[in-house]
């Protein structure tokens, strides 16, 4: 890393650091020193226990994930922010989560792709740093490394890993982003949140469709309909198919429950808001788009990434759980001539599923 060319009290550039992130959209800003004994331990048991499931790039990289200093040389603190995400215009979601009809995408992926936003005021952050007091060494990073963006978070006091493994924070709940800046510059450090602040409520581990919190603070992302949905690229375990109901992106549930939330503020990023009616779909008009359509109307967002055949794959599965419905098994034995073999099983299963419903 580059050396600073200028001097001036860090506990000064703290103050003028936290009020440019403010001016940036940044809800909250804290920072950490590099030291993750207690979370590598916690990570590499989860890794041990196979709870990433496919997700293999969680193995990669080995120590440097735990260790900051080990994937950007000369790190000493890690500056870590916090964006609101929930948009004030979206649809209310029990009423979409109750109409089989309707796919659920998760919040965060309603509006544009928070990763390059995010970067971008990040970097101008960092630049704000260097024009104060000249070159220093540092990187950027939104969720685009082998980053423990959440445990780092929690070490910057800006709230503690609940039960369901998201971060929450008492005055703002859990619906928000996170993003790093890795750092040369020997920074106060903020106070860590050493308390959870759960308590008894397990109302998080009671909703999950497929019981994926197999233990307070433990995730098996091999049953979460986030991982089922998102990250896996094969075919979904027909266990969980039926219990993912019309969840077609990501699963909020664990959120929707959670009693902290009732502090959270709905976001003031315009391009976080709702796009393309994508709160409330209709899912025969989804599974109709074609690949052009899906890359039209995923521009810019993060559903884009998982492909148009795990699209497919996954309204299918919100098809077979949908009530009996002549156009549904229409439109199923239509979608599956040009398809992959992963797609046309899932619409094969999907199929079964109508066909022996009651009418």
């Amino acid at each position: 890393m580059p050396q600073q060319t200028n001097t001036i009290d860090h506990s000064t550039l703290t103050q003028l650091i936290h009020n440019w992130s403010k001016k940036l959209g940044f809800q909250q800003l804290g920072i950490t020193d590099t030291l993750m004994d207690i979370q590598e331990a916690r990570f590499l048991d989860w890794l041990k226990r196979d709870y990433h499931g496919d997700m293999t790039y969680m193995e990669k990289h080995g120590s440097s994930r735990y260790h900051p200093e080990e994937l950007v040389p000369g790190t000493l603190r890690v500056i870590s922010v916090r964006m609101d995400y929930l948009p004030p215009d979206c649809r209310d979601t029990d009423t979409i989560l109750q109409d089989a009809t309707l796919g659920f995408i998760s919040r965060y992926a309603l509006g544009r792709d928070y990763h390059k936003l995010m970067r971008k005021r990040l970097q101008k952050l960092a630049d704000k740093i260097t024009a104060e007091i000249g070159d220093f060494g540092y990187r950027v990073f939104v969720d685009s490394a082998p980053v423990l963006e959440k445990p780092l978070a929690e070490k910057a006091g800006l709230g503690w890993i609940g039960k369901h493994t998201n971060l929450i924070n008492q005055d703002a709940g859990s619906w928000f982003f996170l993003g790093e800046i890795y750092t040369d510059l020997p920074l106060p450090v903020d106070e860590t949140e050493t308390q959870s602040h759960c308590g008894s409520c397990k109302a998080c581990i009671d909703i999950c469709p497929t019981q994926a919190i197999v233990a307070p603070y433990v995730l098996d992302a091999r049953r979460c309909i986030s991982y089922l949905t998102i990250e896996l690229n094969g075919s979904i375990p027909v266990e969980f198919r039926s219990k993912i109901g019309n969840r077609i992106y990501g699963c909020d549930d664990c959120q929707l429950v959670c009693p902290w939330n009732r502090f959270s503020s709905a976001t003031k990023e315009k391009d976080f808001f709702t796009r393309h009616g994508l709160d409330a779909p209709d899912l025969l008009v989804l599974f109709e788009w074609s690949e052009a359509e899906f890359l039209k109307y995923t521009e810019g967002s993060a559903i884009r990434r998982i492909g148009y055949n795990k699209w497919l794959r996954n309204i299918a599965v919100a098809l077979g759980n949908a009530p009996r419905s002549n156009k549904i098994i229409e439109a199923l034995q239509q979608k599956r001539e040009g398809v992959n073999d992963m797609v046309t099983e899932h619409i094969d299963w999907a199929l079964t599923k109508q066909q022996t419903k009651n009418s």
